[in-house]
Formats: structure tokens, C-alpha cells, sequence
């Protein structure tokens, strides 16, 4: 299902440097992806705003990962929306789409009267990197802070990673002539370019956490509060982007900046859930609890919380011959 005529810059991530200032940055816009995603569900518009804005903060950071890598991004909280997990998953050919999945797990009758980050509750923002067979996996995570999920992922950059790093995003239902109100959403991405020393220590996570202000020397620091005072000019419209390319967008608010592009990433919403994959997760499981999940139809049933794929399978399948419970 697709919503009116296809802008040829949609569903894409474009990376970009600003050599003047040593700075590099993605812009990214999505519209089909979000769809593929919140159309599986009926989440309140509270719970799709959290969603959206989550898949867009994937698509831009997955962007910088090499081929086969894949990026998890995930929210733990005690509030009403208990989990948001993402999955951006590298293309394993050059030219080839990413692929983007997202979810969310929620309490209906918890959710309270306010925007997206009131349903937050104290809880943690993490990032996760699978690098592939034979590497370890990297996980990182921040506290939940700010007024949004783009301030806890500036936290996480400044603290774990040492990168001062800035997001401005928009996101929200749009519709035009002869086509429904659906999701887009679209954003910018600025990092500073990496020293070779840094020139502070990691935060113990006892004290403040640590700022972009923190991380720079005074050039640097010069470089990157200019082109925030920049940033800070661009309207949701422009980052939305039915109308503005995103190079077009970079030229107006950068041009002093000396901006350059690099090849635009397609994304795509992806699931990678299989009757193969499923079958695999319940091996680790022992004939008595497979015996336990067979319903009263004499099945193991199993749903993709990413795709709502539902999976019906015959016990004897997964490798068991499980008795029903109560046999």
C-alpha cells in the first residue's frame, strides 16, 4: 500500500559533509518505510508518534554502518509504553536497499494525557551493533533524558561515544489531494567529525553527563555552534521535505559551509522473521515446554511482534512429539 505519487528522495538517507567546518551529517526521509511499519498495528497516535520518531533516529544513525552490520536501537521504561525496539539492517550488496523494522510494546490503559514523552517513564535508551559472526556484540545505552528520543540519543553520542552530535527532526500525520492521512517524517543528522585524542574522559555515569560543548576545543567549538545558529533555521516543512530536495535543503542552510554528498542509502521496511527462524528459537525449548505451548488445536502458534506475521506450526515440525498439557 502506497500513499499518492512516489518523490523520488522518500525512504532514503542522504550522507553529507560540511568541509568548512569539519562537520558531516545524513538527511533522511521516510514515508513508505513508516507506513510498513504502523500499518501492522493500531497503536495510539501517541505510541506511532514514538514509534516514527525511532525509526527515523535509526535510519539516520544505521546509515554510517558497514554492509552486513546490523543496528538495534531500544527503549526501556516503566512508564505506559514499556519498550520501542528498531532494527536497521545493513544491505548485504552494495545498491541495496536497508531495511528497517520497528515496534512497540504499551499499556492502553496506562497512557496518559500529553505528548509522545510524558508515556516515557524512568527507563534507559539503548543502541546495539551486531557486527557479524566471530565479533562481539557492542551495546551501549544512556538514561532517558530531555524532552525527546533525538536529546537521548545526542546524550548517548556525547557520553558513550564522545561525538558531539546534533538531531533536528519532524514527523506527524500529512495527507494531500486523493490519497489518506498517513505518516511521514524526515530529519537531519550533524556529527562532529572524530580527533584523533579526545579531549576528555568518559563520564563515570555518577556525575552530569557529559554535552557537546564538553567534547570540543575552541576552533572546533567555533565550528559547531555556527552551524547549529544554521540548523536552527530550518522549518518542519523543509525537513519533511514533499517539496525541498535534501540537497536543495543543504545548500540553503549550509552553503557557507562548502557542503558535499555522497550517494543517497535507500531504505525499506524489512522484517526478517521466517517459519525457519522460528522453528530455530523454539529448538532451545525441551519437548515439555513445547508441550506447554500447544494450543488447543494441537499447535505452536507464534507471532512476529515487528511484522504481526502469524506462524502455525505442527509440533512434530519443530522437532517434537509434544503431549498436549493435562495428557
Amino acid at each position: 500500500m502506497t500513499y499518492g505519487t512516489k518523490i523520488a528522495w522518500d525512504d532514503s538517507v542522504l550522507p553529507f559533509q560540511l568541509d568548512a567546518s569539519d562537520i558531516r551529517g545524513r538527511v533522511a526521509r521516510l514515508d513508505g518505510v513508516l507506513d510498513g511499519i504502523l500499518r501492522q498495528h493500531n497503536y495510539p497516535v501517541v505510541v506511532e508518534a514514538l514509534v516514527a520518531e525511532m525509526a527515523l533516529l535509526t535510519a539516520l544513525i544505521g546509515q554510517t554502518i558497514k554492509l552486513r552490520w546490523k543496528l538495534s536501537l531500544q527503549v526501556q521504561s516503566d512508564g505506559p509504553v514499556r519498550m520501542i525496539a528498531t532494527d536497521y539492517y545493513a544491505p548485504a550488496v552494495e545498491g541495496e536497499p536497508a531495511r528497517v523494522r520497528a515496534y512497540a510494546s504499551y499499556d492502553k490503559d496506562r497512557l496518559v494525557t500529553g505528548g509522545p514523552m510524558d508515556q516515557l517513564g524512568t527507563g534507559y535508551f539503548a543502541v546495539m551493533l551486531d557486527q557479524g559472526e566471530g565479533n562481539e556484540p557492542y551495546k551501549g545505552i544512556t538514561s532517558l533524558t530531555g524532552k525527546s528520543l533525538s536529546d537521548c540519543a545526542e546524550a548517548y553520542f556525547a557520553q558513550s561515544e564522545q561525538l558531539p552530535t546534533r538531531f533536528s527532526l519532524s514527523f506527524g500525520r500529512a495527507s494531500g489531494p486523493n490519497e489518506p492521512e498517513h505518516w511521514r517524517a524526515g530529519g537531519i543528522m550533524l556529527q562532529q567529525m572524530p580527533k584523533a585524542s579526545p579531549l576528555v574522559t568518559k563520564s563515570d555515569g555518577d556525575g552530569e553527563p557529559l554535552k557537546a560543548s564538553d567534547l570540543l576545543d575552541e576552533e572546533d567549538g567555533e565550528n559547531w555552534g555556527r552551524v547549529n545558529i544554521l540548523l536552527d533555521t530550518v522549518e518542519d516543512m523543509e525537513l519533511v521535505g514533499p517539496i525541498v530536495t535534501p540537497a536543495d535543503l543543504l545548500v540553503r542552510l549550509f552553503h557557507e559551509e562548502e557542503p558535499r554528498v555522497f550517494d543517497a542509502q535507500a531504505v525499506r521496511f524489512g522484517c526478517t522473521c521466517s517459519e525457519d527462524r522460528v522453528r530455530q528459537s523454539l529448538s532451545i525449548y525441551s519437548a515439555k515446554d513445547i508441550g506447554t505451548m500447544i494450543n488447543e488445536n494441537g499447535r505452536v502458534t507464534a507471532d512476529c511482534q515487528f511484522c504481526s506475521a502469524h506462524y502455525d506450526l505442527d509440533p512434530i515440525s519443530v522437532g517434537f512429539e509434544a503431549e498436549k498439557p493435562g495428557e
